[in-house]
């Protein structure tokens, strides 16, 4: 089981989250965690360019804005070719992609606040 600080609409939430792939049946949430705090995050974290994701990812190095994404869902990138820009402490830093491969899904779209290890893309 983890825990996990969300804040949703300005207010913060201590939510509990199990893994049940193993076959367990799930724990039931704490009364304290109201129940609507999960519809108002599920629509944020579908972007409109997200396609079907890839074995790579291309996550978030620091918290920051989304400048640009310069690569599109079905686009061939090298090693090091820029997908994204993001800026950090007024500073605009190129996010690359680690290996060559083809772009799977764009999970950013321009404007988005991202942080540390939040998922910018994938590649198969």
């Amino acid at each position: 089981m983890k825990r996990f600080n969300i804040t949703v609409n300005g207010k913060a939430y201590d939510v509990s989250v199990q893994d049940i792939t193993d076959g367990s049946a799930p724990v039931a949430a704490p009364a304290a965690a109201p129940a609507p705090a999960a519809a108002p995050a599920a629509p944020a974290a579908a972007p409109a360019a997200s396609g079907a994701a890839g074995s790579i990812e291309v996550k978030a190095p620091m918290p920051g804005t989304i400048l640009d994404v310069k690569a599109k869902v079905g686009d061939s990138v090298t090693k090091g070719q820029v997908i994204a820009v993001l800026e950090a402490m007024k500073m605009e830093n190129d996010i690359v992609a680690p290996e060559a491969g083809k772009v799977a899904s764009i999970n950013v779209n321009k404007g988005d606040s991202v942080n540390t290890g939040d998922l910018i893309a994938t590649l198969a």
